[in-house]
């Protein structure tokens, strides 16, 4: 039976290959070659959508969607990075992976668990596209298209029972569109203090899983499964609304602190104040102001000849953080001819202050022997200042502000510290009844800047704010029609604005000598209603009277 099937073999080769060379030779000789048709070529907006799909399956997004920018140089820029990028993410892989591993050892038999090879290979992610969104808003919003189709060499070995069992991920593919935010945007390099990350999509994950050289994720229905995992586990973490917030810089020394609340002083009298005069008397009067405030200080009436004057003047200034901040009470003596006389001067620490609680003191008076304004020398008596303070937070900031705001315990009636002063707390009102519209409070008023403004002899532009008979002015910025101020200003009102109207203009002023020494570039006059009922505004108003001009404004009310 061998032999038999041996010589049949060796029969239908040599009977075989010859009749195939007479069969091909007959084809070649006596076939005649068709005629070769030329491509049929038309322009791309006559071809269907499959034409289309075939000719061109992966469209940039910058091409499909205008709002996108191409980023080669960005692109470049990572190509040229990888190698270096490489290193930084293996890493950070391998010093995240190990304390994980090493949880594993000694459970399940698990003798060592490591990476045998691990890098992310040769190909870096492309950028398809890159989408910047502007706001009104301090923040800048990116949303970039990213696209990996890698090459990592990914192997980590696992031992069971000295057995080692060899995992390897390969042919990696990632395809996500995140939105990444820098906010707020700080006077700080960077320039923000946080990135702000979150997926708009469910990102897509492919890569294939081998155990022991075989191919698990042929497993059937094991891929779908997988896959699904991933997105739901990473639209769980990251989908917006979802976000991974990652600190840059500490918010509270960069950002621009915003006001929350009002603190109420009544300089209430003095007592055996220092002689000033030649005749034996003083003229007093009081400035008082918040440190780390910039704006100018208030002042009590003057009492001529007194040494013992009662004034019983209120005053609300703004605080901005209660935590750090000091009340500067300064006492000088009036004189009509030349510089005012120094009496004394104390500050009072804010953060003594419990919320909605009036509390007096008895300030003995130091004077100042430097520019340090913590720095004080009493060498002789120079009298007392009897003060009442009461701190009133923003219904918006009454959670932070619920007790005493330097977290300490409260004194007790008549306590009298080491700097002189002496505490007595008066009367306490939580302040929390009532949540209706009424009430006083603070109106603020940022002038952000203006586009487009154009005057017809200069374009020096200044805004200018008219509320209830007083106006406020930005600082002028010269030879511009885009001006960026960014300044905020306040008014302490007693009710709500519901029915007033901000008139804001913009103004142009020549800094030489000629005509027209002032020109209207534009105004805007803005309702204060929705201000009131939605606590904030923020938007781009079309200046009247001008072509093209825009004003951007941000005004907000707290309410006491």
């Amino acid at each position: 039976m061998g032999f038999l099937s041996s010589l049949l073999e060796i029969l239908g080769l040599g009977i075989g290959i010859p009749l195939g060379l007479l069969v091909g030779f007959y084809y070649f000789i006596y076939s005649k070659p068709k005629e070769v048709e030329d491509p049929v070529i038309k322009p791309l907006h006559e071809l269907d959508k499959t034409a289309l799909q075939d000719l061109l399956p992966e469209i940039p997004l910058w091409v499909k969607n205008p709002n996108y920018h191409t980023v080669d140089w960005m692109n470049k820029f990572i190509s040229d990075l990888w190698p270096y990028l490489d290193k930084e993410i293996t890493g950070m892989i391998r010093s995240t992976a190990e304390p994980i591993f090493a949880e594993y050892i000694g459970k399940f038999k698990i003798k060592s668990i490591a990476f045998e090879r691990l890098s992310m290979g040769t190909v870096p992610p492309v950028l398809n596209g890159l989408k910047v969104y502007e706001t009104n808003e301090r923040e800048l919003i990116m949303e970039p298209s990213v696209k990996w189709a890698g090459n990592p060499n990914i192997v980590v070995v696992i031992k069971i029972l000295s057995i080692p069992i060899t995992l390897q991920l390969e042919d990696l593919q990632i395809f996500l569109a995140p939105r990444i935010t820098l906010t707020p945007l700080v006077p700080a390099f960077p320039c923000f203090a946080n990135i702000v990350v979150s997926l708009m999509e469910k990102p897509h994950v492919d890569f294939g899983m081998r155990i022991l050289g075989g191919d698990i994720m042929s497993i059937p229905g094991l891929y779908h499964f997988v896959q699904e995992t991933i997105k739901k586990q990473v639209a769980d973490l990251y989908l917006w609304p979802q976000t991974l917030e990652i600190p840059i810089l500490d918010v509270s020394t960069v950002a621009v602190k915003k006001p929350v609340g009002i603190l109420h002083v009544n300089v209430v009298q003095a007592v055996k104040l220092l002689k000033k005069d030649i005749l034996g008397s003083s003229d007093p009067y009081v400035k008082l102001s918040l440190t780390a405030d910039g704006l100018p200080a208030k002042k009590t009436s003057i009492k001529k000849k007194n040494l013992n004057p009662e004034w019983n003047e209120k005053f609300k200034l703004i605080v901005k953080d209660p935590n750090s901040q000091f009340l500067q009470l300064q006492v000088f003596d009036w004189d009509k001819v030349g510089a005012h006389d120094r009496i004394g001067r104390q500050l009072v620490p804010l953060k003594t202050l419990t919320p909605f609680e009036m509390k007096e003191f008895k300030l003995d008076l130091l004077r100042d022997s430097s520019k340090d304004t913590t720095c004080f020398q009493s060498k002789k008596q120079r009298g007392q200042l009897v003060v009442e303070l009461k701190f009133v937070p923003f219904k918006e900031e009454r959670g932070r502000f619920s007790g005493p705001l330097d977290f300490s315990e409260p004194k007790e009636n008549g306590t009298t510290n080491e700097n002189g002063i002496n505490e007595v707390s008066l009367s306490s009102d939580d302040g929390s009844n009532g949540s209706t519209l009424g009430g006083a409070g603070l109106l603020s008023v940022t002038i952000q800047g203006a586009e487009d403004v154009e005057g017809k002899c200069h374009n020096n532009p200044y805004a200018m704010i008219l509320f209830r008979g007083e106006t406020k002015k930005t600082t002028m910025i010269r030879k511009t029609r885009d001006p960026r101020w960014d300044e905020e200003f306040q008014f302490m009102l007693e009710e709500p604005p519901l029915h007033e109207i901000i008139h804001i203009e913009v103004l142009s002023k020549r800094t030489g000598i000629g005509f027209r020494f002032k020109e209207s570039l534009g105004y805007v006059e803005i309702t204060l209603a929705d201000v009131v009922h939605n606590g904030r505004i923020n938007q781009k108003y079309h200046l009247i009277d001008s072509k093209n001009g825009v004003i951007h404004v941000e005004i907000s009310w707290k309410t006491i």
